[in-house]
């Protein structure tokens, strides 16, 4: 659901506007193996506001209703950031100075991301309920959120509480308007919370970090592979998360690990990045989705084409970006 332009705080909203679709981008259709059952994969574009020269979408909820993203648009001050929120096909567009990065959204609906405060400090917001609002935080030099699960628990981290370190943060959906900084790893950066609760993430020095992944009753365990240099850790969703470890080679290795026991498997390394996993251990990353072991290019990309997988539904949906000139929103479905 992870995975990113911050403005100023401004108090206030704008209602959302319905913007106008522009109907569906024409694509090959990827196919499956030969033997198997055919699959028609394909891609459409999402309805973005068409007053805006960049638009795309970031995450997709699990049940794959609702679709969050960014958009900019030129205005007399300069650039200004719009919050997409599709439901289904239908796009609410909400202007607010407030919001900068999207970075996810539940099954209600609720949608988190980053921004900027006016003393230039980063601060996270959540939109919900037609508004988008500020979340509360502690002493910082910075703070951002990564991850929302079903029930509204938001995670995320804030540096320089302790000097030099970053703190692992949740926003607990049981008790409205309140912050607190979780048990974790010196310099502990989450970056996924699953539905009951767990948390994953990566700690430690720049270029030495670790994996970790703290239980519903606070228990940590690492996550790792045997002989990593390092390991950073980028999403998770039910049983299953995702990251890179560094095993001294010229590139890290991605993995997903079964967070019941801490083991691993290596994903298809022609995944040219990690952007998100499902409940279904399904990944997507780059121009590619990966189920076992093995991938499959999404369609949409080509020459002078770039695609960008950023999120996947537990129904398979995935979202992202498509860039031929210009960057739009965009779904796949059926890969």
């Amino acid at each position: 659901m992870t995975r990113s332009a911050r403005r100023r705080i401004l108090a206030g909203t704008a209602a959302g506007l319905l913007a106008t679709s522009l109907g569906v981008a024409v694509s090959a259709t990827a196919s499956a193996a030969p033997g198997a059952t055919a699959i028609a994969c394909t891609i459409s574009t999402l309805p973005y506001p068409t007053d805006t020269y960049r638009a795309e979408a970031n995450a997709v909820d699990p049940t794959g209703r609702f679709v969050a993203g960014a958009a900019l648009r030129v205005s007399d001050s300069g650039n200004q950031s719009l919050l997409l929120l599709w439901d289904r096909d239908q796009l609410t567009t909400i202007e607010s100075s407030i919001v900068g990065d999207v970075a996810d959204v539940n099954a209600d609906g609720v949608v988190i991301g980053n921004g900027w405060a006016d003393t230039g400090i980063g601060q996270p917001w959540r939109y919900r309920d037609g508004r988008v609002e500020l979340l509360p935080v502690v002493p910082s030099t910075g703070i951002a959120v990564t991850a929302i699960n079903e029930n509204g628990d938001i995670v995320g981290y804030g540096s320089d509480i302790v000097p030099g370190a970053w703190v692992a943060l949740r926003w607990p959906a049981a008790r409205p308007g309140t912050v607190e900084v979780l048990d974790a790893p010196a310099n502990a950066m989450p970056s996924g919370i699953t539905a009951n609760g767990t948390i994953v993430g990566s700690a430690g020095d720049f270029g030495a970090w670790t994996g970790w992944v703290r239980r519903p009753n606070g228990r940590i365990a690492p996550l790792t592979a045997p002989g990593a240099e390092w390991t950073m850790v980028g999403a998770a969703a039910g049983r299953w998360a995702i990251g890179q470890v560094g095993l001294g080679g010229t590139s890290p290795v991605k993995v997903r690990w079964d967070l019941r026991d801490g083991s691993y498997t290596t994903l298809d390394q022609q995944l040219a990045g990690l952007g998100d996993v499902n409940t279904k251990g399904v990944v997507v990353g780059g121009d590619r989705v990966v189920r076992g072991s093995t991938s499959r290019v999404l369609p949409g990309g080509g020459e002078r084409v770039t695609i960008g997988a950023r999120s996947i539904a537990d129904t398979g949906t995935i979202v992202g970006f498509r860039n031929a000139d210009r960057v739009t929103p965009v779904r796949w479905t059926g890969c």
